[in-house]
């Protein structure tokens, strides 16, 4: 007889649907929202209201940002192939990476980092944490590294995002030790940089959920469900209100053939 596979997570017979020791219909469904059903699946443990609030918070900030490159893919590829909407929705998942959306991630993993490395105890004022961030900041510059989650395509003076998610995190007694390094980074950074940035809101979203205690290596992954439902709305948009054919013809029509230039010859020795 084979071993058996192990999992805390789902099981089913003939009768029942078990996920994470609960009866799927008696106990969970009608009782447990979404948001914080995947929490419990990732944590394993059951979240409070107020991280419930958070995470959807999170959820709600990251779920559509406009005619992004992932919503952008997720309709062409609905146009070329309307008949795989699931091939299209993973399109749009496939581009969330280090310049949209993985920024969830990057500046999570930045400030946790950052937080280990810390050999003294974390501040307790303002002014510690602007110390501790200046010091960051400048050893970051220093390392010729960039500093995730600082700067947006789009709001170039404040990210919307930002502040709110901060309050509510202020208002549920979430406001961790990597949302109050993050939020002195924005204050310290121009004194190194030279300029001021805003805070992007995928980053404070990375910091608010590092403060969960969820895993860092995940925080991709809530990143990325958050924007499938936003990307199942351009997808359905698509449907209603097609764009996708003058996103294609626009293109097409302005392609420009250029001729290749031919590569420089390695001389002798090269």
């Amino acid at each position: 007889m084979s071993e058996p596979y192990p999992t805390a997570l789902g099981t089913s017979d003939a009768e029942s649907i078990h996920l994470l020791g609960q009866d799927l219909a008696a106990d969970l469904m009608g009782t447990v929202g979404f948001g914080e059903l995947s929490f419990w699946l990732v944590a394993r443990r059951r979240p409070s209201s107020g991280e419930v609030r958070v995470l959807e918070s999170v959820l709600v900030a990251l779920a559509d940002h406009g005619f992004t490159p992932t919503a952008i893919a997720a309709r062409l590829t609905y146009l070329s192939a309307p008949d795989s909407l699931q091939g299209a929705l993973a399109a749009g998942l496939l581009g969330g990476g280090s310049r949209f959306l993985g920024v969830t991630e990057d500046a999570g993993r930045f400030l946790a980092d950052a937080l280990a490395a810390h050999e003294q105890p974390w501040p307790t004022d303002e002014a510690g944490w602007d110390a501790a961030a200046l010091d960051l900041v400048r050893r970051t510059r220093e390392a010729g590294r960039y500093l995730p989650g600082l700067g947006h395509p789009v709001h170039k003076v404040l990210d919307p995002r930002t502040p709110r998610l901060f309050a509510i995190a202020e208002e549920e007694g979430l406001l961790g030790p990597h949302l109050r390094l993050y939020a002195a980074v924005g204050r310290v950074h121009e004194q190194v940089l030279g300029r001021r940035l805003p805070l992007n809101g995928a980053g404070v979203c990375g910091a608010a959920l590092a403060d969960l205690g969820l895993p860092i290596d995940l925080l991709r992954g809530f990143a990325l469900l958050a924007r499938a439902a936003g990307l199942l709305g351009q997808l359905a948009e698509e449907m209603r209100r097609p764009v996708a054919r003058a996103i294609y013809d626009d293109v097409e029509h302005r392609a420009q053939y250029v001729p290749l230039e031919p590569e420089p010859r390695p001389t002798r020795g090269e």
